[in-house]
């Protein structure tokens, strides 16, 4: 995973929890929701990251490299 991927991936997982806080304490449902679903999408996007570097890591082997 690229540095450029981890940085955005965890300012979208911080931004996601930031609203989901600030949700939970104006009683805003949706905003609450909102934040949850960033933090689902940010997590989804690491775990693609993740499977992308292990798929290139046994490329790599199966290369010799």
């Amino acid at each position: 995973m690229g540095l450029d991927d981890k940085i955005s991936n965890a300012a979208e997982q911080a931004g996601g929890k930031v609203k989901e806080k600030t949700g939970e304490t104006t009683g805003d449902r949706d905003l609450q929701a909102e934040g949850r679903g960033d933090q689902a999408r940010a997590d989804l996007k690491q775990s693609g990251e993740k499977v992308k570097d292990a798929a290139k890591g046994v490329a790599d082997s199966l290369k010799g490299h």
